[in-house]
């Protein structure tokens, strides 16, 4: 089952989650500004009072004042002094409107995407290979700051709408108890239908998610200069195309597929929630005055007015309560992503890894019967092995042999399903994970290039303490000479300092594959790390670079422990250990030359490799022979 997926019984929410919901949206809000928490109660107030001043004390008293006969003077006095408060509200709202709440929803934007972002940091990296969680963080991430700034906004609403609504309701039983029957018809129109309206409008919306998923990707694909070349020198396009018509095409019959019924609903929830109350009261407030004779022209005039603040007064209510429950059903997605708990979290405390001279100690590795299962697949079994500090391993195999996963399980990418792994004689599960992995630098095999300068490329955003007169640009070129780089980033007019990608900067630099890869591998270079491990560390490289490479790599075995992946078996023969994998089992282990020597699967893989190079050496093919 995937990490994020909701049990059957879960997928309709009840009314007490959604407005479970829309108190985690309110308290989430607050948490990041309450100036907008305040300025929205007093914006709802200030309108409200607006519509029940003017409709129940302001329109009554210049009809009283009229019939009484009031002299002009007194009645001007009260319509000026009224137009100068109406005038300070107008102000105070317009301030709120187009100065306050933009600032503000701006500020929750930043704080609610900080969070999302924390917790797609922090979440494990299963979740990354699980569609599910996509789905999810797409549609946390959609209009967040919108939907909890509306929440709070309509919550205030609701609450200052009901003291509104009570008090003009006491206006209009004064004059005609019957009247207040009319509220009935916007209670169906919005609470039935609206409510129904909004939960077929929220089917919807899941219905589409993955396909705007698909469109979202190709409309990333097709803007990326990653995907330019083989864009315009292939057909990908046309299957791109077919993707984004066939996403599109199933959007469109989601939305055929609901159209009806949201038309209905909507036709009845118009019907019920403006017409009926509107040509009711007309209609009766006009048969009392003409026919009965009940109430003056003065009461139909204030009764009619009373009505139709009654009747706005209720929209907008219920248009609060509407809001508020459909936005309590959006943020169900980011409430369910925000409290979902890892399973290895990013920031899990723990013991501290030995130090010496400040920096962190390796002294063993042991993976002890260890087994893992991706996907109901076991694709680890049963593997035990031991590296001590200053050995130089290789984990070596055919595709699909377990070898990154290895690798991934010892950085706690992922946790074991049975067995444990120490480091330094302790359960890997008990470290501080952060300062963990300060133990090992890595370079994988699909490495990442980002839109930053060389310099930051090969830092990833760490500081060291250097003794005086060393500095970062000694150890980032260092770093790129022992990889093989360096020549190639002098030739760039700003050297380390230079931009990758053409994403950000016209002028930045653009690398082939293999000057890619070896910038990739400066970084382990430059980390200090007493483990340095290299996932297929010379896969786009030639031969004679990749062995430049590989007699680097050993000179830094020297000081460190070493562990690395390599498809090609002759860049590990001056290894101390290698651990020969088949289908997650660990089949051999030993030097190069011992297991040249038992003619195992690795002398066989060795072989066939060697006759492709045409490298044997006459030493070697008497081995072999």
């Amino acid at each position: 089952m995937s990490i994020f997926q909701k049990k059957k019984e879960d997928q309709k929410l009840s009314m007490a989650k959604t407005l479970q919901n829309d108190w985690y949206a309110i308290k989430l809000g607050a948490g990041i500004s309450r100036r907008l928490v305040v300025h929205a109660f007093f914006l709802r107030t200030a309108g409200y009072f607006e519509w029940v001043f003017f409709d129940g004390i302001f329109l009554r008293k210049i009809v009283d004042d009229l019939d009484k006969g009031r002299d002009f003077n007194t009645i001007l006095g009260f319509i000026l002094g009224c137009g100068l408060l109406f005038f300070f509200i107008s102000l105070y709202v317009n301030y709120v409107e187009n100065a306050v709440i933009p600032l503000e929803v701006t500020r929750i934007y930043l704080g609610i995407y900080r969070k999302l972002f924390k917790k797609a940091k922090n979440v494990e990296l299963r979740c990354y290979e699980d569609s599910e969680f996509y789905n999810r963080y797409t549609m946390a991430m959609d209009g967040a700051e919108e939907k909890v700034s509306k929440i709070i906004e309509c919550f205030w609403g609701i609450l200052v709408g009901i003291v509104a609504t009570c008090v003009v309701f006491g206006f209009m039983f004064e004059i005609d108890h019957y009247a207040v029957l009319f509220i009935v018809f916007p209670l169906i129109g919005n609470f039935l239908f609206g409510n129904l309206k909004n939960k077929a409008e929220f089917k919807r919306y899941e219905k589409q998610a993955p396909n705007s998923k698909v469109l979202n990707y190709v409309n990333r694909v097709l803007y990326l200069p990653d995907y330019a070349k083989e864009i315009r020198l292939s057909n990908i396009f046309r299957l791109l195309k077919k993707q984004y018509q066939t996403a599109t095409a199933k959007n469109i019959e989601v939305a055929r597929r609901y159209a009806f019924r949201n038309a209905h609903l909507n036709f009845w929830r118009i019907t019920f929630t403006f017409t009926a109350i509107f040509e009711g009261v007309l209609f009766y407030a006009i048969y009392r005055n003409l026919v009965t004779g009940s109430i003056s022209l003065a009461q139909l005039t204030v009764m009619s007015s009373l009505m139709v603040a009654m009747t706005w007064l209720l929209i907008h209510l219920f248009e609060d309560v509407m809001v508020v429950i459909k936005n309590g059903m959006f943020i169900n997605n980011l409430r369910t992503f925000l409290e979902y708990e890892e399973k290895i979290p990013e920031d899990q405390e723990g013991i501290m890894p030995k130090m010496e001279d400040g920096q962190y100690v390796f002294e063993e590795l042991c993976f002890e019967h260890v087994s893992f299962s991706y996907q109901a697949e076991e694709t680890i079994k049963d593997l035990s092995f031991t590296l001590k500090k200053g050995e130089i391993a290789a984990l070596v195999g055919h595709n699909g042999a377990g070898k990154t996963t290895i690798i991934k399980l010892l950085l706690r990418l992922y946790d074991p399903t049975s067995g444990v792994i120490r480091v330094n004689g302790i359960d890997i599960r008990e470290y501080n994970l952060h300062a963990y992995r300060e133990l090992f630098a890595t370079t994988f095999q699909d490495f990442c290039i980002f839109g930053m300068t060389i310099k930051e490329n090969v830092l990833m955003g760490r500081s060291y303490e250097f003794a005086e007169g060393e500095t970062e640009e000694q150890l980032v070129e260092h770093a790129l000479k022992r990889a093989g780089v360096l020549a190639k980033v002098q030739t760039l007019p700003k050297g380390i300092h230079t931009m990758m990608t053409k994403e950000f900067d016209e002028d930045g630099a653009v690398f082939s594959g293999g000057e890619s890869q070896k910038l990739a591998v400066a970084r382990t270079f430059a980390k200090r790390s007493p483990v340095k491990i290299f996932d297929e560390p010379s896969s786009a490289l030639d031969p004679i670079a990749e062995y430049d490479l590989f007699r680097n790599i050993m000179k830094e075995g020297k000081d460190h422990t070493m562990l690395f992946i390599s498809h090609r078996l002759s860049s590990v023969k001056n290894c101390d250990k290698v651990f020969m994998l088949e289908k997650g089992r660990l089949i051999e282990e030993g030097s190069h030359k011992e297991l040249l020597e038992r003619g195992g699967s690795y002398a066989q893989m060795y072989r066939k490799q060697a006759m492709n190079y045409l490298a044997l050496d006459e030493e070697e093919e008497v081995n072999l022979a």
